[in-house]
């Protein structure tokens, strides 16, 4: 039973651990299903968790945290566009220098204001997003096995938690079975032949990239106010690098995506779990060495076992009449 107890908490962290990646993920492949290639993501995440915490500390609300994250998140986003899509400069460059603004200016204004160096000050109560705890959890808890995963997996999150895994179906259904979904693939692979049709090119990759900023904003949140009580410095820790790796290894579609940011959650998780213990015959091993598990797993996988991972043949290449 000890055993089954750990595996909980190894799921449940797991859980916790994969909800920025998921969101993450899927802001870029919105992005990048649409030909723009967005480095980004993590400049992005960093400066609406930095946002969210000042909003949610200042006003003590975590609702109006989530819409300054969401909004910085925004306006990051429509930098990007301006200078890739609107001016056809390089997405790559342009998706480097945001994540150098945000990672300089998180620390700078937030040691300006708070003086804690470049941390805001911690927040509590209606300021975080609270667990929700779902209809007969208390009443399962004591059911062997179904009771304590229902319990301490699925119930006890915060509803940025059930967000980020609605978001997939969602996001398959959009990218799928609608009109957008269509002209919003067909212009990553094919962008001159959507034009033809008269359809602009401009106006979907701008929305493309503005859902990313939506996604990114509630990754950054859920990091600041959410799964932890204030912004510190560098919290996003390449996650959102993490989750263009998981977007590769689940080429571009929406459900291998979750089940990828899941694995490389889990990995984290026993990473965390495996801290200072010993296995038998083999003794303490590094946790490097776990924490190394995701980017190890994912050039073996890319390197022999999914073939290989084609991105929109229209991918990171600006979209000109001219040409």
């Amino acid at each position: 039973m000890e055993s089954f107890d750990m595996l909980i908490s190894i799921l449940g962290s797991t859980i916790r651990l994969s909800i920025p990646l998921i969101l993450a993920a899927l802001a870029g492949l919105y992005s990048e299903r649409a030909g723009v290639f967005d480095i980004g993501l993590e400049g992005k995440m960093l400066a609406a968790a930095f946002a969210a915490a000042c909003v949610a500390y200042l006003t003590g609300s975590a609702w109006l945290g989530l819409f300054s994250g969401i909004a910085i998140s925004l306006v990051f986003s429509l930098i990007h566009g301006f200078a890739s899509i609107t001016n056809r400069g390089n997405q790559i460059v342009s998706g480097v220098a945001l994540n150098f603004v945000a990672a300089g200016l998180t620390v700078v204004l937030g040691q300006a204001w708070f003086g804690q160096g470049g941390r805001t000050p911690q927040i509590s109560g209606d300021a975080r997003f609270s667990p929700i705890i779902l209809p007969g959890a208390d009443v399962m808890r004591d059911v062997p096995f179904v009771g304590p995963l229902y319990s301490n997996v699925i119930s006890g999150n915060n509803i940025l938690t059930y967000i980020a895994f609605l978001a997939v179906p969602i996001s398959w259904w959009v990218l799928y079975r609608t009109r957008f979904g269509l002209r919003l693939r067909a212009v990553g692979e094919n962008p001159g032949a959507v034009d033809t049709a008269g359809i602009s090119v401009t106006f979907l990759r701008y929305r493309a990239v503005l859902m990313a900023g939506l996604l990114c904003g509630i990754a950054g949140t859920y990091l600041a106010i959410a799964q932890s009580a204030a912004f510190i410095k560098d919290m996003s820790a390449g996650k959102g690098f993490i989750a263009l790796a998981a977007l590769i290894f689940a080429k571009w579609k929406p459900v291998p995506v979750m089940f990828a940011c899941l694995l490389f959650g889990f990995l984290d998780a026993l990473a965390n779990f495996m801290q200072g213990k010993e296995i038998p015959v083999i003794g303490e091993v590094p946790v490097q060495l776990f924490q190394a598990l995701p980017y190890i797993l994912t050039c073996i996988l890319l390197a022999g076992f999914i073939g290989s991972a084609n991105p929109p043949k229209a991918g990171g290449v600006a979209y000109s009449k001219e040409r």
